[in-house]
């Protein structure tokens, strides 16, 4: 006579297997299917926005039409197109994109290095987090552009003071994502880390941070856009030959020039980056945090 436990195991693996056999008959299998399920995901993630980008530009080109503005306030489309493919293909762009994007990749490098022991420090020790806690969240709320003027003056029209407001704008931002992260663990996981012996660094390596990850990566992406944000202010508002010149020193060219064609063409360029950074780094970085804990779709 079987045993139960073994007739209660076949069961499972049975009902198991007959899912995973219907499972596969209902879905489409092939080169067909598969060539149309990527056109589909592709069409779901391409099509709504370039639609978006169409209208905007039929708007626009209306506007323009209509003759409601003189030119030098709403140039024709197609001027800004001219004067943004000019750029590009003189490799004038490039130079601009990467003095402004290596600057504010290394700004941000060295912000999460600060904030994340920060972080961690706050959200577990009490006292920190009732001395810091207020300042951390003021901070965050400050616009970054205020501290331009006081880096300028502290520092002069130098790279240290593109790096103090850079590192002014994201540290508060990735402190406070990671200590919500924290906030939200279960107690649980620190109580098992405890009884199993971890020391304070082994539970930030192997608990608190992993636990903590998508809080984490949403002071992450916070922390980017006010890195980026507060960059593009202080390149507009220092100029120097010694700083190079990057997006936001062209756009403040083209509002010096009264050129209208290139002040648009640089806020494209600053829009592109911040998408491209987005679609590039963070967005794969969450799916694959999602889909690690169940949350997302493949």
């Amino acid at each position: 006579m079987p045993r139960p436990e073994r007739t209660a195991t076949r069961d499972t693996d049975f009902d198991a297997a007959v899912e995973a056999g219907l499972d596969a008959l209902d879905t489409p299998t092939g080169p067909q299917s598969d060539a149309r399920n990527r056109w589909r995901r592709f069409a779901r993630a391409a099509l709504p926005p370039l639609v978006a980008l169409a209208s905007a530009l039929v708007v626009w080109q209306a506007l323009w039409a209509s003759a409601l503005w003189p030119e030098f306030k709403l140039p024709e489309p197609r001027a800004v197109g001219m004067q943004l493919w000019d750029e590009i293909v003189s490799g004038n762009a490039l130079s601009l994109i990467w003095t402004s994007v290596h600057r504010a990749l290394i700004g941000f490098l060295i912000g999460i290095a600060i904030a994340t022991p920060l972080g961690l420090l706050v959200a577990k020790v009490r006292m920190v987090r009732s001395a810091l806690g207020p300042l951390l969240s003021g901070l965050q709320s400050l616009p970054s552009v205020a501290w331009v003027p006081a880096a300028v003056l502290w520092f002069g029209v130098t790279p240290a003071t593109m790096y103090t407001v850079l590192l002014l704008g994201c540290v508060p931002s990735i402190t406070n994502g990671l200590v919500a992260g924290i906030d939200q663990i279960p107690p649980i996981l620190p109580r098992v880390g405890k009884a199993l012996g971890a020391g304070r660094l082994a539970m930030a390596r192997h608990i608190l941070l992993p636990a903590a990850l998508p809080g984490y990566l949403a002071g992450l992406k916070q922390g980017w856009a006010f890195s980026w944000r507060s960059l593009m202010a202080a390149e507009i508002i220092a100029t120097s030959p010694e700083l190079g010149k990057g997006l936001g020193a062209y756009l403040e060219d083209g509002r010096l020039l009264s050129d209208m064609p290139t002040v648009i063409a640089a806020i494209t360029l600053i829009l592109l980056v911040g998408i491209g950074i987005e679609l590039l780094v963070f967005r794969p970085l969450e799916r694959g945090i999602l889909r690690s804990r169940g949350l997302g779709t493949a």
